[in-house]
């Protein structure tokens, strides 16, 4: 969407907008290909590192966080979920106002050495059993930086590709940056596997979890020497040389409404539902592999790699597509088409991944009896919240099993049970209870729960000989496609929808805060609703509401941008 002082009006056919590069079908130069390869490379990186602690949190909770004690646990895992997502936002405005002020070749640089740097001595950090409470605390402090650093490394690299692209390029220029999150997914996978088998599980969790981040050290020393090779943008220098920065852009950004209403419709109407889409087809659909389903990690993991490394080229399709027909349309599609498939699309994974656990939940219902004033919603995003009615306790086992129940309201003050064929299982209040006595009551219900839904042909895990891997992963390619529609052409848009003297504050923010609280909040969120419901598809509302709400707002209300001046 264009700002009154942006806003223009399309060129007659064959004529470039005045003060853009032109308007060709011209190949790239050598130095355009060198910034879309120093910009991606660095990004990927980045992104490389920052999945990293995801993929291999619990092992490194093992060796930073087992001696804490419950109070400062809780202090440490909120800070470490902080660094992963509600920090991102923060790091887009202390960088979107520095690259608007100094620069977006030497901010960048800077994002990319914080992050480098703060991965490799995550590598190189003594466990708890070394130095004690000082390793929990410096690994967040370490977690911290790298969230700030990603807040300030996308909107950097997105403006700074697109400001060195020709008019009506864009899209397929910046759509090389779009990819950098899929590959840096599939690289830390990639690496994490290879080490894993080679060292074998037992060497790999005692040190060898350290090797890839310590291998970033050589990433980040490439990626700083082709970046210091890079020059200024063109349009960051024109700003420049005719003295119309701005002072404070921040205050610009956030405290005119002019500029404050295009940043909150970005947001409402592209990134957050961009995030869902995304975080859904490649961190749900992970999460739902192995957690829901029950299929092994390494398993779960090669098919995810095979449907990033399938559907990753759809990123540059939809980029070079906005270019000729609007980024707008592609990204409504995107959010569109992922609200209408996403219960048939899981519903079939299910169907190929596991169809022992789709015929037991056919076969084999099962009601838990309860107070509903008893029942929370389990939403518990950095796992040390404790649910200990007898509610809860049924709810979390039903939940983490994959068992499809309903709900049933009894009198107050009844003790929850559930139903599972002619069978009933009494649960217990555990609010008030010590943690061992606790502890002991919830093993031995569990116990119970487990042989009854075993005996009635829910599985422990799923079958490998039973799953169909070539349908699981065209299903997976199928969601991967999907995030490139909504992912590809956006950072070309939102570039478009800010001016040069406030572009990479504007547009980092409502990227940060879509990716990183809309998209960050979906595991959590999704798994709350499956608790509170008692069915294992109701998780995916979330991403749905959240999509058909950009799909509205941004539809009524969002300008379509490839036309914009963006040396404005």
């Amino acid at each position: 969407m264009s700002t009154p002082s942006t806003a223009i009006t399309p060129p007659p056919p064959g004529k470039p907008l005045q003060g853009a590069p032109a308007a060709t079908n011209r190949p790239m130069s050598a130095e355009e290909r060198r910034v879309i390869f120093a910009s991606s490379l660095g990004t990927v990186f980045e992104w490389y590192d920052f999945y990293l602690y995801g993929s291999l949190a619990a092992i490194i909770a093992v060796h930073f966080f087992s001696g804490v004690n419950p109070t400062a646990g809780f202090i440490f895992a909120l800070l470490a979920f902080a660094a992963g997502f509600a920090v991102r936002p923060f790091g887009a405005l202390v960088f979107g106002r520095l690259g608007d002020l100094v620069g977006r070749k030497y901010t960048f640089l800077i994002t990319i050495l914080i992050m480098g740097l703060s991965t490799f001595l995550v590598g190189v950090l003594p466990s708890y059993s070394s130095i004690g409470i000082a390793a929990p605390i410096i690994l967040i402090v370490l977690r911290l930086l790298q969230g700030l650093a990603l807040g300030g490394e996308y909107g950097g690299a997105a403006t700074y590709v697109a400001e060195h692209a020709p008019q009506n390029r864009r899209g397929f220029y910046t759509s090389w940056i779009q990819t950098t999150a899929t590959m840096g997914l599939f690289l830390s996978l990639l690496l994490i596997l290879g080490i894993r088998s080679a060292l074998g599980e037992e060497a790999f969790v005692d040190w060898g979890w350290r090797i890839p981040f310590l291998i970033s050290a050589v990433l980040l020393v490439i990626s700083v020497w082709i970046r210091m090779r890079l020059n200024e943008s063109p349009a960051f220098k024109k700003m420049k040389a005719e003295g119309t920065q701005s002072k404070a852009p921040i205050k610009e950004s956030f405290g005119q409404w002019r500029n404050l209403k295009i940043v909150i419709l970005a947001l409402i109407g592209l990134t957050a539902g961009q995030a869902v889409v995304w975080y859904t087809g490649q961190f749900y659909a992970l999460f739902f592999l192995t957690k829901t389903l029950g299929i092994e990690a390494n398993t779960a993991n090669i098919m995810i790699a095979l449907a990033l490394l399938l559907g990753t080229p759809f990123f540059i399709v939809f980029g070079a597509l906005s270019d000729k027909i609007g980024r707008k349309p592609i990204i409504m599609a995107g959010c569109l088409i992922a609200a209408l498939c996403y219960f048939p699309v899981f519903k079939g994974i299910t169907h190929f991944a596991n169809p022992a656990l789709e015929q037991a939940q056919a076969t084999a219902p099962v009601t838990i009896v309860a107070d509903p004033a008893t029942c929370s919603f389990q939403f518990n995003p950095v796992g040390t919240s404790s649910f200990t009615s007898s509610c809860d306790v049924l709810k979390a086992f039903m939940a983490g099993n994959s068992v499809n129940y309903s709900n049933e309201a009894a009198p107050p003050g009844t003790v929850a049970y559930a139903r599972i064929g002619n069978d009933q299982f009494v649960s217990f209040e555990g609010t008030g209870m010590n943690k061992a006595e606790f502890t002991a009551r919830s093993t031995e219900l569990k116990q119970q729960l487990t042989e009854a839904i075993r005996s009635h042909g829910y599985p422990a895990k799923a079958d490998p000989s039973q799953i169909n891997y070539v349908m699981v992963v065209l299903l997976l390619t199928f969601l991967v496609i999907l995030v490139t529609m909504v992912y590809g052409p956006i950072a070309a848009m939102l570039v478009e929808m800010f001016p040069t003297r406030i572009r990479y504050t504007s547009m980092s923010l409502p990227y940060h805060i879509g990716n990183g609280w809309f998209g960050g909040f979906l595991p959590p969120v999704a798994f709350a609703i499956v608790a509170a419901t008692g069915n294992i598809y109701d998780g995916l509302w979330y991403p749905i509401a959240i999509a058909a709400m950009s799909l509205i707002i941004g539809t009524l209300f969002v300008k379509e941008t490839r036309h914009n001046d963006i040396n404005a």
